[in-house]
């Protein structure tokens, strides 16, 4: 289980979910996995050894290494993880400039920050994971690919996965989660879901596509599928 320290930092386990994921397929015993993790594994990319990772709430302190893991190139610097929380003209309208600051005034304003980072054992920031209430995503509370019968009205949600290129296939995104897990937890959620893609189905996906992370990596943690619209948009749940 992972570990709520004083500090605030959820520390990765020595031997978690993920870092099965993160052997190259060569070693992942499959035999030894629940059979609804098998499938998606034989279809996952294959990746190298998780490095030692703490992931902590990204607080008001922490917006510095939001904005260095979001970077300055790519759909990060231009999204800010502002598409799930705007809608319309709010979204078409804004430009990457008020994306960032809105993602600034959540990260240094807000009480609740609205996500987790990972850094690695020299405190480098490698990896970023958006999550919050439902409720804070309006274009979540209205996509039919969220959409489910039994809808807890108090869920959070996980809306995005950055990890920097140089830090990819090292089990970053499945210590994020992990950690986004216990962060809602200490927030009072009782549910945690998020809409994963299942390359398994998919087929090959372009890394951009990707953000909302794969299928095998939120099972691999706990969660169960819902409902699915496509092999791209699997809704998955788990309960805190």
């Amino acid at each position: 289980m992972v570990t709520l320290p004083a500090a605030g930092a959820y520390h990765s386990r020595p031997v978690s979910a993920n870092q099965v994921l993160a052997l190259a397929q060569s070693e992942c015993k499959l035999a030894a996995l629940p059979r609804r993790l098998v499938r998606h594994l034989a279809g996952a990319p294959s990746y190298c050894a998780a490095v030692s990772l703490k992931v902590r709430p990204a607080g008001a302190d922490r917006w510095d290494d939001v904005a260095a893991v979001l970077g300055r190139r790519g759909d990060p610097s231009r999204c800010w993880c502002q598409y799930f929380r705007l809608r319309g003209k709010q979204w078409s309208e804004a430009d990457p400039d008020s994306r960032r600051a809105a993602l600034r005034s959540q990260v240094v304003d807000a009480e609740i920050p609205p996500g987790v980072l990972a850094e690695d054992e020299d405190g480098t920031p490698v990896g970023w994971c958006a999550l919050a209430p439902r409720a804070s995503y309006p274009r979540v509370v209205a996509s039919p690919n969220w959409r489910h019968d039994g809808h807890d009205p108090g869920a959070w949600a996980v809306t995005c996965f950055v990890v920097p290129v140089g830090h990819r296939r090292q089990g970053v995104a499945g210590e994020l989660l992990l950690g986004a897990v216990e962060f809602a937890r200490s927030q009072g959620a009782r549910t945690l879901e998020g809409c994963a893609v299942d390359l398994a189905e998919a087929g090959r996906v372009p890394s951009a596509d990707l953000y909302r992370g794969p299928l095998s990596v939120f099972l691999a943690a706990g969660f169960e599928e819902i409902s699915r619209t496509s092999p791209t948009w699997v809704l998955v749940r788990r309960s805190l």
